[in-house]
């Protein structure tokens, strides 16, 4: 399974808002996946699984590219991780909560993001 890397913060504080019921129900469903069947995951910088069901998302490429690339690249340097690599997905989760939650680095991670004031709220 392919993912963006910022996607793995937003997977920890996904709590069923979205831009549409239909992406709520297909993030659920990508989450309940992971999270039951711990897969590889394959760190990408372009459209990934969650990305499908995102009304940014027109014929695979992102409207907001510049910025969620940002998003990106900004997990990677934080992980020590680069595009490509492919790790158990909760391995990839503890890294991300190591590296950038338990860090205090989320802000600057995407601190921009129309999501973050629910991702700030909680301590997970």
């Amino acid at each position: 399974m392919k993912l963006r890397p910022h996607h793995l913060l937003c997977i920890g504080f996904f709590e069923g808002k979205g831009y549409s019921p239909a992406f709520v129900q297909h993030m659920t469903r990508i989450i309940a996946y992971l999270e039951q069947t711990a897969p590889p995951v394959t760190l990408t910088c372009a459209c990934d699984v969650i990305c499908q069901a995102c009304p940014h998302c027109r014929d695979g490429i992102c409207e907001t590219a510049e910025k969620v690339l940002r998003y990106d690249k900004a997990v990677l340097s934080c992980c020590g991780l680069q595009e490509g690599d492919t790790l158990p997905y909760p391995l990839l989760r503890e890294h991300v909560a190591a590296e950038i939650l338990a860090k205090h680095r989320l802000s600057g991670v995407c601190g921009d993001c129309s999501w973050f004031s629910v991702c700030r709220q909680y301590k997970k």
